[in-house]
């Protein structure tokens, strides 16, 4: 996918904002943009957020990724839910960071804060650096087993992860594996203190 395919899929799977609703031309000549194979997702996602209520796709958004486990947009969540596992999976993606010369800034998680694994922190970076979609090849699995659930909701949000799983490589035998096995169990249970990762506006903080 291109930088700016990246780009457009961060922005959709952040909370809608009435900014995202006053943006839709744009949004939709960025999508035109957008590599063939996930301009049609692209565009079906539009779609429903251009004719939907905007009180409406925030109560969607609140209740797809904050109230499912299954739908967390978080790479390393439905492997390791919140586990210390989980925090060693993602000592890879600050290193990913700090090896494009982003410097991590400690949030809280609750005052915009988000982890390292934030899908729409992880597609900003690839629309930046390599280093970004490197991670999202990585996290193949992880993409597929969240692009599942959301099909099974069913959410438009599948639309725009489809589009950004059709640019990636397609699922390779382990990763296949992977997917059969978590789909069945789900994410795991125990809960751990998790390290915040929050760089302010993203990735702003370019050195």
């Amino acid at each position: 996918m291109t930088a700016g395919g990246y780009k457009l899929a961060s922005v959709l799977l952040q909370y809608p904002t009435m900014a995202l609703f006053d943006g839709l031309g744009q949004l939709a000549e960025a999508a035109s943009g957008a590599p063939r194979a996930s301009r049609a997702p692209f565009g079906l996602f539009l779609e429903w957020l251009s004719r939907t209520p905007p009180e409406t796709v925030g109560r969607h958004y609140v209740e797809t990724f904050d109230l499912r486990r299954r739908c967390a947009l978080y790479l390393t969540y439905y492997r390791y839910g919140d586990t210390r596992k989980r925090g060693m999976a993602m000592l890879a993606f600050k290193a990913a960071y700090r090896g494009a010369g982003l410097q991590p800034v400690q949030g809280d998680g609750e005052a915009g804060g988000e982890l390292p694994d934030y899908l729409p922190l992880v597609l900003e970076f690839a629309a930046l650096h390599p280093r970004g979609e490197k991670l999202l090849r990585a996290h193949r699995a992880d993409l597929e087993l969240l692009l599942r659930a959301l099909r099974e909701v069913p959410s438009p949000y599948a639309h725009v992860v489809g589009a950004v799983c059709a640019q990636l490589p397609a699922l390779r035998r382990p990763d296949q594996a992977l997917v059969r096995r978590f789909w069945e169990s789900g994410p795991p249970a125990e809960e751990v203190g998790l390290e915040p990762f929050a760089p302010p506006e993203y990735l702003g903080n370019a050195q």
